[in-house]
C-alpha cells in the first residue's frame, strides 16, 4: 500500500516504524529536516521536507497515486486542509486526519459530505483518557482492550503470589471457574513470549494476556492476583486536554481532583467541570499533596505534557503513600524504563493511539487493531467472510486453521455472543475473530488468512 505520513513526531514516527516493517510504500513530510534524517537514517521510507497541506509538497510526495493519506502533525488546521487538498486535487482514496481541539470535534458537521473530507478522526486524547478510564475500573491491569463494541476485551495482568491460579497449570483454571469462559492468549516471562498451552504453569511475575467476555474480567484477574478493591479517589496532575477529558469523563462514579499549576487554566477547568474538585499549584510539592491527603488517595494520574514532571510527581506521590500511579510518558525511550516499579503504568500516547491509526490500514476485513507491549505485539479483531470453498477460515474447525507461527485465537463473538476459543468451535460467516500476535512480522500472513478467494465472488 502506497502511504503518506503527514508529521514526522512521535505519533508519525512510531506509526511509520510499524508501516515500515510490514512492506509497504511509507512517505514521510515534515518542514523539521532534522527529524526526517533521523526516521531516515531507521527506516527504508522516502522523506519530503515542507509544509504538508501545500499542493506542490503533496505532489512532490507522490499524492497523485497514494492509497492513504494519514495526517498527525500538531496542527488541526494543517491535517485538515492537507486532506482537503489530498481530496480535490488527487482524489486520495483513504484519508485520516488527527484532530484534537474539541472545539472542531464537537462539530460533526465539520467532517464528511459537505465538510473537509476526512474519511477517519484519530483524536490521541480521547483515545488516552479511554485507556486510562478501563485501567481504573479494573483494578490491577496494566492494560484493558476492548473488542465487538465492548463485548470481549483483553486484559493484561501481572501474576503475584496469591492469586489462585499462580503456580499452577492453566487447564486448572476450568476446573476451579467451571462456570467462567477465558482463554489465556499470550504470557511473557522475562520479556519472553510463551504460547500457552494447557500444561503451562503460571509463574509469579508473568505477565498474562487474558480474553474474556466482560462479565468474566474481574473473577479471572481475582485468579492472577489478590483482587484488589474498586477505586474511589482519583487524583490528576495535569489539567491539559488529557486532564480535563478524564476528570469530565469520571467525575460522576468517582471522588476526583485536579492540581493544575497555570491560574487561567484553573478558572476555565473549575466553570467546565460539575463534581471535580479543581485546586491551583504543582505537583512537585510535597505540601501540595500532604494537604490534600495524598496518602488515602486510590489512583494518581500524572498527565501532564512534561515527561519529567510526571515522573517525579508520581514517584513523590507513591512514596507519600498513594496505592496506584498511572504516568503519561511521551518518550518512548523512558517507558520500559520506569514501569513496574514505583510507577505502576507508564502509558505511551502514541503506542496506545498506534492501533487506532493501524485498524484502517490493515488488509481484509479489520475492525480493531491494538499494540501491546510498547508495539512488539499485537491484538486483532478480523471478520470472517465467504464460505468454505472462497476462505481460508470459514467452515474450518479452530483447531484445522494453520495459524502463522506465534498467532492464537483468543475468542469469537458471533451475533453478540462471545465465544472463546476451543479447538472444536467452527468458524462462521460473518463471525469476529479474535487474535493475538506475539511476532508482529506475522501481519500479512494473518490478513491473508481473512481475505477472501475469487470464487466468492
Amino acid at each position: 500500500m502506497k502511504i503518506i505520513i503527514l508529521g514526522a513526531g512521535q505519533v508519525g514516527g512510531t506509526l511509520a516504524e510499524n508501516l515500515a516493517n510490514e512492506a509497504n510504500d511509507i512517505t514521510v513530510i515534515d518542514s523539521n529536516g532534522q527529524r526526517l534524517r533521523e526516521l531516515q537514517d531507521r527506516l527504508d521510507i522516502r522523506t519530503v521536507q515542507g509544509q504538508g497541506s501545500y499542493p506542490t509538497i503533496l505532489r512532490q510526495a507522490g499524492g497523485e497515486d497514494a492509497d492513504m493519506l494519514i495526517a498527525v502533525t500538531a496542527s488541526d488546521e494543517t491535517n485538515m486542509v492537507a486532506c482537503q487538498v489530498a481530496h480535490s486535487l488527487f482524489k486520495t482514496p483513504s484519508k485520516i486526519s488527527r484532530v484534537r481541539a474539541n472545539a472542531y470535534l464537537a462539530r460533526k458537521e465539520l467532517f464528511g459530505e459537505g465538510g473537509f473530507p476526512v474519511d477517519v478522526l484519530i483524536s490521541p486524547e480521547q483515545v488516552v483518557t479511554q485507556h486510562i478510564t478501563r485501567l481504573i475500573e479494573y483494578p490491577g491491569a496494566l492494560q484493558v482492550l476492548e473488542f465487538s463494541k465492548g463485548l470481549a476485551r483483553l486484559v493484561a495482568i501481572r501474576a503475584t503470589k496469591g492469586g489462585p491460579l499462580v503456580g499452577h497449570e492453566i487447564a486448572f483454571l476450568r476446573s476451579h471457574m467451571p462456570k467462567t469462559d477465558t482463554r489465556v492468549a499470550a504470557i511473557f516471562r522475562k520479556d519472553r513470549p510463551i504460547i500457552p498451552q494447557g500444561d503451562t504453569v503460571i509463574e509469579d511475575g508473568d505477565e498474562v494476556f487474558f480474553i474474556a467476555g466482560t462479565d468474566h474480567i474481574r473473577s479471572v484477574m481475582s485468579e492472577l492476583q489478590p483482587l484488589e478493591k474498586p477505586y474511589k479517589k482519583i487524583f490528576i496532575c495535569g489539567g491539559g486536554n488529557i486532564g480535563q477529558r478524564l476528570a469530565r469523563t469520571l467525575e460522576d462514579r468517582y471522588q476526583v481532583k485536579l492540581l493544575e499549576r497555570d491560574h487561567d487554566r484553573c478558572v476555565m477547568l473549575s466553570e467546565g467541570l460539575r463534581k471535580t474538585i479543581v485546586l491551583e499549584g504543582n505537583a512537585a510539592n510535597k505540601d501540595i499533596l500532604l494537604e490534600e491527603n495524598i496518602e488515602s488517595t486510590d489512583v494518581f494520574c500524572a498527565v501532564t505534557n512534561d515527561d519529567e514532571a510526571n515522573i517525579m510527581a508520581s514517584l513523590l506521590a507513591k512514596r507519600l503513600g498513594v496505592r496506584k500511579v498511572l504516568t503519561l510518558i511521551n518518550n518512548p525511550d523512558y517507558v520500559d524504563l520506569i514501569q513496574g516499579g514505583e510507577i505502576d503504568v507508564a502509558i505511551s500516547p502514541q503506542q496506545t493511539t498506534i492501533g487506532s491509526l493501524l485498524t484502517h490500514v490493515r488488509k481484509g476485513d479489520v475492525v480493531n487493531v491494538h499494540s501491546l507491549r510498547r508495539g512488539a505485539a499485537e491484538a486483532i479483531e478480523a471478520i470472517a467472510h465467504g464460505d468454505h470453498r472462497s476462505s481460508k477460515v470459514v467452515g474450518k474447525r479452530l483447531d484445522e486453521i494453520q495459524l502463522p507461527a506465534g498467532t492464537t485465537i483468543g475468542a469469537i463473538v458471533r451475533h453478540n455472543e462471545v465465544l472463546v476459543a476451543h479447538d472444536h468451535l467452527r468458524v462462521q460467516p460473518d463471525d469476529h475473530v479474535i487474535l493475538f500476535l506475539v511476532d508482529k512480522s506475522r501481519i500479512r500472513d494473518v490478513e491473508r488468512l481473512f481475505q477472501v478467494g475469487l470464487t466468492f465472488f
